[in-house]
């Protein structure tokens, strides 16, 4: 999806959007597998400010972050789990067109 951005109330902006990364192997029994796992990534300040304005659906990137792990309590009492990569840097990889 392309990034979801937001302005906080102290005027910082943050974007939410997702990688996904694949790995391509072969099986015990000789099948081609191709593993994909999506990552929740979150930019702050001016990177947020590029992400909206060139990250679209689809868009490669490379990227550096921590992981973080959070927790919270939905209004029904569930306890959720969330990770996510908060990037330091990213560069875009996709080509000019």
């Amino acid at each position: 999806m392309d990034p979801e951005v937001k302005s906080m109330n102290d005027g910082k902006k943050l974007a939410k959007f997702s990688l996904a990364t694949s790995e391509n192997y072969t099986n015990t029994q000789g099948e081609r597998v191709q593993d994909t796992q999506w990552h929740n990534l979150i930019v702050w300040g001016k990177m947020a400010d590029v992400a909206e304005k060139y990250l679209k659906k689809g868009s490669e990137i490379a990227a550096e972050g921590k992981i973080v792990y959070r927790t919270y309590e939905t209004s029904e009492g569930l306890k959720k789990y969330i990770t996510e990569i908060v990037v330091n840097e990213f560069t875009m990889l996709n080509k000019k067109k």
